[in-house]
């Protein structure tokens, strides 16, 4: 019998699958004729088989590298689902107890043991380095193999000490699997394993049936969440959160909307985790909401959708968590909701660390902004990071497809920005590539006499985001290339070349619209974002004529995004009235009774059908950490010392603050204000407010001028709204 025929024999019995997917078969054949083998297979494409199938062929025990305990386990019990023997397969790693250990050594020695899974950290233990030089070994499996470079998503320094260990132990063909890598990191890999002969395969990236969605993050997206949940009941989901404290919020708050959701993070303990993650597994629950932490090496093969909450760190990282959805090859909707200013605040997250590590980080960060706020294809993009050609010029399956934006002839700045980057010798990024081009003379420039260069301020009056998004459409034509791994550097191509000497036709499509207020998350406003155009009207006059009778500005009483929420959900009693985001129970008391009368009347006058999933009921005045804050402001803690307690930035504390006194709570921070801000400077603030026709932070700055701080008209804010609104 040939090994093809014993590999689909094999395949038959112990899996039950008629049928190899894509190159599993020959990457089999490869390891088994004893090669080194790279395997760069996106998620859901089979990897796992690529190692497991030619360990029950080959004498010995393949021992399996693998970054986590939870994925181990879940391979462990699957393998043993296939066989007779639990001792088929086993887990060495930090969670089991001697007793444990000592059966696992025993069923490997006796040769039961055809898989052995090993986490890095326990492959470097002496006494188990020595354990596995009595062992016989088949091969050794990396997987999650991206781990190894400083350029992947998921860098893991004790991956780098793979190869030594290896050549300790005793070497055997070694093959290394990962879902997720740029040509740098592949590179890494291989180099960082000594497989540089290795055969290997690429499968495509592109996963056809999953449909690629951003949003701007607002002051709705929670809404827009479990509105979105609502049109897909029974149906499974993920929801990726960067923060444990946001799983948590947002599990409570769609429990609270009777959506079957648990959390799901590294925070919680190990028995509640596991018994989450199950009860998703056996759909006791629809939604995980989870840390990137969830979904490594889970086979749900029916993930109908992936929402991440908050722009992921990387798009390799992007590409895994949305690689679960729709594994089955059925629906998978992947939606994404981007704020710039999420963006910025990773940045802070690196800072402290090496200067390498940071440059990588911020590289990566740009690449997902620029993935987020383009208007070229999503498939197209994706692809071309990971190094893959896609053609169409529509997928017909993402958001920018299926909303094409007209696009511009761009052959004259093109010529230009090629001519300037062939002027700095391919030496520069982006931004200094534009700095020269619009003619800034920014120290950078004066420094290298960029300012004398033929090439300077030839694009003078052209926008900075419109030739972003040129340089970055350019490098997916082909004319440029970025070198990430020598922090983002731009240099021409051969046909960049070529384009300069006989310039042609270059259409591009302008960057979709993402405001990047520096207050808030973008946010559109007014009757536009809300679903009834003449109830947001009325309710607005109605709030002019309230703030009239109080001497009020109009937005003391309610703010538009609550307005906007009252004309969307129409809440027809005080209780429902407290749902709406900004408005708590003493707002409700205070101003409710008019708005909620007028409400009612237009439900009734336009007989109005309140769709229940619109309802949404509200965690934020649950809310466990906003109740520590007053408390603590009550007992007159330092508004300092109370956000490092809370671990947060002093800018978070105050938005926690806000969002209480804009709910329509009186609190009183002048202990601490008295202390921090001068008595002229909260008098003109103070006034300013009085006079102001908005709230806005930045218009505030902007009247005000410089000598006022941002934290100084934040507070002052805060505390003319608990005075004169709650």
């Amino acid at each position: 019998m040939t090994t093809k025929q014993q590999l689909a024999q094999a395949l038959k019995q112990n899996f039950g699958f008629d049928s190899f997917k894509g190159n599993q078969q020959e990457i089999m054949l490869s390891l088994l004729e004893g090669h080194d083998v790279f395997v760069l297979m996106p998620t859901g494409g089979g990897k796992s088989l690529c190692y497991q199938l030619p360990s029950l062929l080959t004498e010995g025990t393949a021992i399996v590298i693998s970054p986590l305990i939870a994925l181990m386990k879940n391979q462990v019990d699957a393998m043993r689902n296939f066989s007779t023997d639990d001792g088929i397969a086993h887990f060495l790693n930090s969670s089991l107890n001697r007793a444990a250990i000592d059966q696992v050594k025993t069923d490997v020695l006796s040769g039961k043991t055809k898989l052995l899974y090993v986490a890095p950290e326990s492959l470097t233990k002496e006494d188990n380095i020595e354990f596995l030089k009595t062992v016989p070994i088949s091969f050794y499996a990396v997987d999650e193999a991206h781990c190894i470079s400083e350029w992947g998503h998921d860098f893991r320094p004790e991956y780098r000490r793979i190869r030594p260990i290896i050549n300790e132990i005793g070497q055997r063909p070694v093959i290394a699997l990962t879902a997720t890598a740029t040509p740098k990191v592949q590179h890494d890999i291989q180099k960082n394993l000594g497989m540089g002969d290795a055969v290997v395969y690429k499968s495509s990236f592109n996963r056809p049936n999953l449909y690629y969605e951003i949003r701007p993050k607002t002051s709705q997206t929670d809404h827009d969440i479990i509105k979105f949940i609502k049109n897909r009941e029974g149906k499974s989901g993920i929801i990726y959160c960067l923060s444990r404290k946001k799983v948590e919020e947002l599990a409570e708050l769609l429990k609270l909307n009777n959506i079957k959701a648990l959390p799901y993070h590294a925070g919680m303990d190990a028995t509640t985790r596991s018994a989450n993650q199950d009860a998703f597994l056996l759909e006791q629950v629809d939604v995980i909401v989870a840390t990137i932490a969830f979904g490594m090496g889970i086979d749900k093969p029916d993930v109908r959708y992936v929402i991440h909450y908050d722009m992921p760190k990387s798009l390799e990282g992007y590409y895994q968590e949305t690689g679960r959805a729709g594994r089955d090859g059925g629906e998978g909707h992947c939606l994404t909701f981007y704020s710039a200013k999420d963006l910025k605040k990773m940045e802070k997250f690196v800072q402290g660390k090496p200067i390498t590590e940071q440059e990588i980080s911020k590289q990566l960060l740009a690449e997902t902004a620029h993935y987020a706020e383009s208007s070229v294809c999503r498939r197209k993009t994706l692809l071309h990071y990971f190094g893959e050609e896609y053609t169409a010029d529509n997928c017909g399956n993402c958001d920018n497809c299926l909303n094409p934006k007209k696009s511009v002839e761009a052959k004259d700045e093109l010529a230009a920005v090629l001519e300037t980057i062939a002027a700095l010798k391919d030496k520069f990024k982006a931004e200094h590539i534009i700095d020269v081009v619009t003619g800034r003379e920014t120290n950078d420039v004066r420094s290298y006499h960029h300012e004398d260069l033929d090439v300077f301020g030839s694009l003078p009056k052209t926008d900075r985001r419109y030739l972003n998004s040129l340089i970055r459409q350019a490098i997916i034509s082909g004319y440029i290339e970025r070198e990430i791994e020598n922090f983002g550097l731009v240099k021409l191509t051969p046909a960049g070349e070529k384009f300069i000497k006989h310039p042609t036709s270059f259409r591009m499509v302008e960057d979709n619209e993402f405001n990047e207020d520096e207050e808030e998350t973008p946010v559109k406003s007014g009757a536009a974002c809300a679903v009834d155009p003449e109830l947001y009207s009325i309710l607005k006059d109605l709030r002019k004529k309230t703030a009239k009778m109080n001497n009020l500005p109009p937005y003391v009483i309610f703010q538009d995004p609550s307005l906007e929420a009252m004309a969307t959900t129409y809440p027809i009693s005080l209780e429902e009235l407290q749902n709406v985001p900004g408005v708590g129970a003493g707002k409700a008391k205070r101003y409710g009774e008019e708005f909620v009368k007028v409400i009612k009347a237009h439900v009734e006058e336009n007989e109005i059908e309140r769709p229940a999933d619109l309802r949404v009921r509200s965690v934020a005045n649950k809310s466990r950490i906003k109740i520590s804050i007053i408390q603590a402001i009550d007992r007159k803690i330092d508004l300092d010392e109370l956000a490092n307690t809370k671990c947060m930035e002093f800018s978070e504390l105050l938005d926690e603050i806000e969002a209480i006194v804009y709910s329509g709570t009186k609190i009183n921070i002048n202990y601490f204000i008295n202390e921090v801000i001068d008595e002229d400077h909260q008098e003109d603030i103070f006034e300013y407010f009085k006079e102001a026709d908005t709230d806005a932070l930045g218009a505030a700055i902007k009247e005000l001028g410089s000598e006022y701080t941002e934290d100084e008209i934040r507070l002052m804010r805060i505390k003319f709204i608990s005075e004169l609104g709650n």
